[in-house]
């Protein structure tokens, strides 16, 4: 028999999705599964974007530019000038998705065996795409105690080897929401020029900043053009996951002209989605103020319960709409299965994601898990009861 690839060995379940199929059989049994497990926002798309695609009346939905769309390209220019992002069309290739931006920014920036710094815990598709780039990942640990903020930059020169070659975040930060400070972006600057190095920075959630918080995106900072990729997607800004769009954005031109290669081999980003999100961008600003107003009720509806559930933490995230937990529990992801297979209070129980998955080192985030606060409050409030009462009873808790 023919053997499997070694990459493919290597590739990692999803966290995010690999305990789908006990979810389903606890569906099966009766039992009401919150999902908390996957940033799959309930808020709905704009009216804008559906209609784009409901008026579409093209006699044959085509291959687009490789590098996307003409008109949308142009007018994402637009939306960035607006949050202060000065850039042109040609700064700008469409990918099927963040993810596809991250694959084509890795595969240009960096050969296989080389290195890329990611502060953990991490995005757990940055493993995949790393390994699926060939990219050696070196972790550097951030802490629950300080809510996760960017490590000392002592720690970045420790963790810079000859082959290291980047450095990539998530501002604000999927798993833990966390909220990097103009200062902590002007370390990583320093970093980056010092050593002649690739920053890439994963901005998708930029607009859900909360408590009066404003993001800084890393192309505010000067002095970076020949250094940044800016990954940004649709998915979560526009609650549109499924149209599958997002981009990557250098003024790096060598980057851009390497990247547009990849793009090329792929064909192109879907049309349909890329009609919808050009259409998104006129989306009220009504429509943000009112999103943002809802996930802020929900991360206090998330913190404040855990934090009053005994032996569990949860320090308040300022992004995103993820957060981290610490729980009184010897294994998250025996934890998170054993709340399908075996808990229900009420025929009802939670889904939630173990936090090992978004680590890079082996053994940690054993006690953690990553919430995803995207259900209505009154559905968040019954998934946090259930977890309150999964950790009295759980057999494992420490």
């Amino acid at each position: 028999m023919p053997q499997i690839s070694a990459k493919g060995r290597m590739m990692p379940e999803s966290p995010i999705r690999k305990l789908v199929p006990y979810a389903d059989a606890a569906k099966s049994r009766g039992i009401k599964v919150y999902h908390l497990n996957i940033g799959q926002p309930d808020i709905e798309t704009p009216k804008v974007a559906l209609d784009a695609i409901k008026n579409f009346n093209l006699k044959v939905i085509a291959y687009s530019h490789s590098a996307g769309i003409l008109s949308y390209r142009k007018k994402l220019t637009e939306y960035y000038k607006k949050v202060d992002i000065n850039i042109t069309p040609d700064e700008i290739i469409v990918g099927s998705g963040a993810s596809e931006a991250l694959l084509f920014t890795l595969q240009t920036c960096l050969d296989p065996g080389e290195e890329v710094i990611i502060p953990e815990p991490f995005y757990a598709n940055y493993n995949g795409f790393a390994i699926n780039s060939g990219v050696v990942v070196k972790p550097i640990s951030s802490s629950i105690e300080t809510g996760f903020a960017l490590p000392p930059i002592s720690e970045f020169e420790k963790a810079i080897t000859p082959k290291t070659k980047a450095i990539l975040i998530c501002n604000p930060n999927n798993p833990t929401g966390y909220l990097y400070n103009i200062e902590e972006l002007k370390v990583l600057r320093d970093i980056v020029i010092k050593h002649d190095l690739y920053l890439i920075v994963d901005e998708v959630y930029r607009e859900f900043c909360y408590d009066g918080e404003q993001h800084t995106s890393i192309m505010h900072l000067d002095g970076l053009d020949q250094h940044v990729i800016l990954i940004d997607s649709v998915s979560k800004r526009y609650s549109a996951c499924g149209i599958r769009v997002g981009c990557m954005i250098s003024k790096n031109k060598e980057v851009m002209r390497t990247a547009m290669k990849f793009a090329q081999a792929r064909l192109s980003p879907p049309t349909l989605g890329q009609v919808a999100a050009e259409a998104a961008i006129d989306t009220p600003d009504e429509y943000f103020k009112d999103v943002l107003d809802e996930y802020h009720a929900r991360r206090d509806i998330v913190v404040e319960s855990i934090n009053n559930m005994p032996g569990a933490f949860c320090p308040k995230p300022r992004g995103a709409f993820y957060a981290t937990a610490r729980l009184p529990i010897d294994d998250a992801d025996r934890f998170c299965q054993w709340l399908l297979e075996e808990f229900e209070t009420d025929k009802k129980t939670v889904m939630l994601a173990p936090a090992t998955g978004f680590y890079s080192t082996p053994g940690a985030g054993l006690d953690e898990v990553r919430i995803s606060y995207v259900l209505k409050v009154e559905d968040l409030k019954a998934a946090m009861h259930c977890l309150a009462e999964a950790l009295k009873v759980y057999p494992g808790r420490k």
